[in-house]
């Protein structure tokens, strides 16, 4: 963004806040998935709460369209601001569906690997409610960006391996779709981590 337009960006920085708290509904919603996984099936609770979350989430999303809709110049372009709404977006959708595919699967103990993704998932989202608050002055969140790459490649990992081992075991078929459902689920939420993660960066990059 040049100096001249940078002279009408309005001082409400209202994009800010919402995709901070964007970042923070994601969060919490991967945290609550983490407790649901690490101790199912002792909190029956956590799906309702993570769909609480989700429709908050959605509210967020509505709150950044409404405000690109109603603001004249924004302090970010404005397909930045849609792709990293989406993207938040994408995390809480991802983790509400894991949360749903417990329920409607009747799942009643998950493998050791999904606690590990669901572990996983939420670190980068942590990452990404830390990282967030740099986007305000375009500052560099660099350390971030890099743990949740990580973060992801170690998701990969982890997912191949739950994957194979579903056809090592001699598991039911029936159990077999089920679980790489669930896995698949958990891949995307992470990966949908890195995609934020990359607009972010981009975001940077461009107004820097």
């Amino acid at each position: 963004m040049g100096r001249l337009a940078q002279l009408f960006v309005p001082k409400d920085r209202g994009f800010f806040d919402l995709f901070e708290a964007a970042a923070d509904t994601a969060l919490q919603a991967a945290e609550l998935l983490d407790r649901m996984l690490a101790d199912h099936p002792d909190h029956p609770e956590l799906p309702g709460q993570i769909r609480e979350l989700e429709h908050a989430g959605d509210k967020i999303t509505h709150d950044l369209v409404h405000q690109i809709n109603t603001t004249f110049v924004t302090p970010i372009d404005r397909e930045d601001i849609l792709a990293l709404a989406s993207a938040l977006d994408d995390v809480t959708d991802l983790v509400e569906e894991v949360a749903d595919l417990f329920v409607l699967y009747k799942i009643e103990a998950p493998m050791l690997q999904a606690q590990e993704l669901a572990h996983l998932l939420a670190l980068a989202c942590k990452e990404i409610a830390a990282a967030m608050p740099s986007l305000r002055s375009f500052g560099d969140f660099g350390t971030h960006i890099v743990e949740i790459n990580r973060l992801e490649n170690e998701g990969d990992r982890v997912s191949r391996e739950a994957v194979a081992a579903l056809f090592d075991a001699g598991i039911d078929p029936m159990v077999v779709i089920r679980w790489k459902d669930v896995f698949e689920r958990l891949e995307d939420a992470i990966d949908a981590t890195e995609r934020t993660a990359n607009v972010l960066e981009g975001i940077r990059i461009k107004n820097t």
